[in-house]
């Protein structure tokens, strides 16, 4: 069995990637988490997995990894925000830049050599490979790349890191679009929306786990890649008009969103599209779940019974 230590383990990608790994029964999972960590968002899972606190310090990261003994290290653990304010700019560079460089410095510590690491679309608001953050968020997922560069070509660190897009799937906690939308079909509430003209590439998060799953195996093989960045999405873009039509149409409710009510937001992407080529080629990856059966699947398959 591969063993492998999980940071971000309670967020809904971490823990869906969890769960995932436990089920296949190829891999000895160790989760990082923290004293205030909601580990009911494991699962089932939870029973097969290492606990391990931790306060994300060097010192006790280290003990960590030595109890852990991973080959290969996943780090989905991050602040996301995509607006900030003030008092924002202290726990975003916390957990974005000074936890990250405290998990690389105890994965040479612990003699620990393979990172799967998480980046973001929005590092590139103009498309990539033209580096302009959207906001403070991508900037300190960027921020954390140079520590990467550092620490790799320093200590013989391998990694890849996965550059999301936008994610969906069943019971996701987070207060995204089909979240607001469910809330508005539920309860009439009127939403004020964008304009909607902004394109997005929805992954479903089945889709999403098995790039990580697949990228994992790729850092253990004998030719693991070296500082290796691929963007993982379907390729497909959708205005956001487009997305909640398709969602209204697969469940025949009607949300109430008012169009155009609020203005874009300061600094908005308006096109974010992956290029998943190079991640066919490196993972042999590409998004399986069609849009419309991913929505049915996920938020009204208990209706079409």
């Amino acid at each position: 069995m591969t063993r492998v230590l999980v940071t971000g383990a309670t967020g809904y990608v971490g823990s869906r990637l969890v769960q995932r790994l436990v089920a296949s029964e190829a891999y000895q999972v160790s989760v990082l988490v923290r004293p205030t960590s909601d580990l009911t968002r494991l699962g089932k899972a939870r029973e097969a997995v290492q606990i391990l606190p931790t306060e994300g310090d060097v010192s006790s990261l280290t003990q960590a990894m030595k109890e852990a003994r991973p080959e290969a290290v996943v780090h989905l653990a991050s602040l996301y925000l995509s607006q900030h304010t003030p008092a924002d700019v202290g726990p975003l560079v916390d957990s974005n830049v000074r936890f990250g460089a405290c998990l690389l410095e105890a994965m040479v510590q612990a003699g620990v050599t393979r990172l799967l690491n998480t980046g973001t679309a929005w590092e590139t608001m103009d498309g990539p490979p033209d580096y302009r953050p959207a906001c403070l968020y991508a900037a300190t997922k960027r921020a954390f790349d140079a520590l990467l560069c550092f620490y790799e070509d320093a200590y013989d660190l391998r990694s890849l890191t996965l550059k999301l897009y936008d994610t969906y799937g069943p019971d996701d906690w987070r207060p995204k679009l089909f979240s607001l939308l469910k809330r508005s079909v539920a309860s009439g509430e009127s939403i004020p929306f964008s304009p909607g003209e902004q394109l997005l590439d929805l992954t479903h998060v089945d889709d999403l786990t098995d790039a990580f799953e697949r990228g994992i195996r790729s850092l253990c093989s004998a030719d693991a890649p070296r500082h290796r960045e691929l963007h993982v999405g379907s390729g497909k873009g959708r205005s956001l008009k487009e997305i909640v039509s398709l969602f209204e149409s697969v469940g025949g409710v009607k949300a109430n969103l008012q169009w155009g009510a609020r203005p874009y937001r300061d600094r908005e992407v308006m096109r974010a599209v992956a290029d998943p080529s190079e991640a066919r080629t490196v993972l042999g990856w590409e998004a399986r779940i069609d849009l419309r059966e991913g929505i049915r699947a996920a938020f009204f398959q208990e209706t079409d019974r």
